[in-house]
């Protein structure tokens, strides 16, 4: 049976009588005897039950993670290298807008992952973002296709960047000691190896030391850069090229429009991991819990988007580069930026999971080998995972500039993952309810401006992608699986 035809059959009898939710909640979503009906929220602890109890026979059983442990894989996503080109943001924006943005894209991740969550609630039996659509979009089977190709499109691309930015450390460490393909060879065979484990609880272990080597690697670089006499270089060249560091409340004369928008993408994007929120919840024990794990995320977040752009941008100033370590003096550059091969090759085996889950359980579906130690199990998984990073390898050293592309992505796919999913699932959680009392009534007009947003950015983001895009191309671009030196 597809996927987006099954049924989700449970036993009232397993409830776990402890109402998290508003006691007198409404859960849609589940069936019985064929036909979706409403439930209470005891109800829906019962489903979740029998989900876990469904795996009680299994020798790869998924829904074992704690929030806590959760908690752990949200900071191994989140705590990665895209937090040190926030500087590179403050410097084309300013202190105002800056702080601003970071500020109001923390709230509207905070809002939209808590709406995602209350979805999910609706539909227990949800497995990932491609289910989400389908449910979003009345239950159609395009909708719910069109959605596993982006997911692929938009976390294949993501390996890849992880592969180009292994093989940059790589280059950096060791003055171009060999040829970058190599390095990039090397960079996606570790990820390989750290993909293998089945199950996130065992990938939430590894995201421990990930968030920790991460975090290393931010303490240094803002201690390095405060204690340095000066920054080595910049996007205007070596210091003190443009003149001694300086900063500004406001973007500079010569900044365009184009340059303002991609350094709030920039800024939005880093924000937006909720594409793979729907397979860490799928993974939890008690998915009810989930918001205990995304308060801890939020809280974290907030500390390390926000205090390292401003440590960096005030000792940095025009000079600060993305990522920041590129601006500091070289001994201090290769010391700090060493411990981010840890978090580049954990957060690849992260989308590496679940892209990789995706199309395993399309091709094994509910047989035996889709949860149990076989050989055609485990052959066909490692097959999966190989061919994941094989392809994600070769976009990294085919496509010229990742980051850019990247942007595009991110205009393109992001702003549905980010902002127009969850707008139209709090459409349908609230339905004849929009403007039931003040509190409510807030509520729904924060998700019309969310849909804007996300129709923004889908429309100007996207030019402003492409425009980036184009400016590459028109300038020398690095050829396909070239040798050329990729050292920050």
């Amino acid at each position: 049976m597809p996927r987006y035809q099954r049924e989700l059959s449970y036993d009232d009898s397993k409830g776990l009588g402890d109402d998290k939710l508003s006691p007198t909640a409404e859960v849609p979503g589940l069936h019985k005897d064929g036909q979706e009906y409403e439930v209470t929220v005891r109800e829906v602890d019962a489903a979740f039950a029998a989900l876990v109890a469904e795996e009680a026979d299994h020798d790869i059983k998924l829904r074992t993670m704690s929030w806590q442990k959760t908690a752990l894989l949200l900071l191994g996503d989140q705590v990665c290298l895209a937090i040190m080109a926030q500087a590179w943001s403050f410097k084309v924006l300013g202190w105002v807008p800056g702080l601003i943005t970071t500020f109001l894209a923390g709230v509207f991740f905070w809002v939209t992952s808590y709406t995602l969550w209350r979805f999910m609630m609706k539909y227990p039996g949800c497995r990932d973002i491609c289910d989400v659509g389908y449910h979003l979009f009345g239950k159609s089977k395009i909708a719910y296709e069109v959605t596993g190709l982006m997911l692929l499109a938009n976390n294949i691309l993501l390996i890849g960047f992880h592969v180009l930015t292994g093989a940059k450390i790589l280059n950096t460490l060791t003055d171009h000691s060999q040829c970058s393909v190599v390095f990039g060879v090397i960079a996606a065979l570790m990820g390989i190896v750290l993909s293998l484990p089945r199950t996130l609880n065992h990938v939430s272990l590894m995201s421990i030391f990930s968030a920790a080597a991460m975090g290393i690697a931010i303490i240094l670089f803002m201690v390095f850069a405060g204690i340095e006499s000066n920054p080595a270089t910049g996007y205007g060249g070596d210091y003190p090229t443009v003149g001694l560091v300086a900063t500004n409340a406001f973007p500079a004369s010569t900044t365009t429009w184009v340059d303002c928008l991609n350094a709030v993408l920039n800024i939005t994007f880093l924000w937006v991991p909720q594409i793979l929120f729907p397979s860490f919840v799928r993974e939890m024990k008690r998915p009810q819990d989930f918001p205990k794990a995304l308060s801890v995320l939020a809280c974290a977040s907030f500390v390390l988007f926000i205090v390292p752009a401003i440590v960096g941008y005030h000792y940095l100033g025009q000079y600060a580069e993305a990522p920041a370590f590129g601006s500091l003096q070289d001994n201090y550059k290769k010391i700090s930026f060493a411990f981010v091969i840890v978090p580049t090759l954990v957060i690849g085996a992260i989308y590496s999971n679940v892209s990789s889950k995706y199309i395993y359980q399309r091709i094994m579906g509910n047989s035996k080998h889709a949860h149990s130690n076989t050989i055609i199990g485990w052959g066909v998984w490692t097959g999966v995972v190989v061919a994941v990073w094989g392809i994600a390898f070769i976009f990294g050293e085919v496509i010229p500039s990742m980051g850019d592309f990247l942007s595009l992505l991110g205009a393109a796919f992001d702003s549905f993952y980010g902002f127009i999913f969850w707008a139209i699932a709090y459409g349908l959680l609230e339905r004849g309810q929009y403007f039931k009392g003040p509190l409510k009534s807030v509520n729904t007009i924060f998700h019309v401006i969310t849909m804007v947003v996300g129709l923004f950015l889908l429309g100007p983001g996207l030019y402003a992608a492409v425009d980036a895009i184009m400016a590459d191309y028109a300038g020398s671009t690095r050829p396909a699986f070239s040798c050329k030196n990729l050292a920050i």
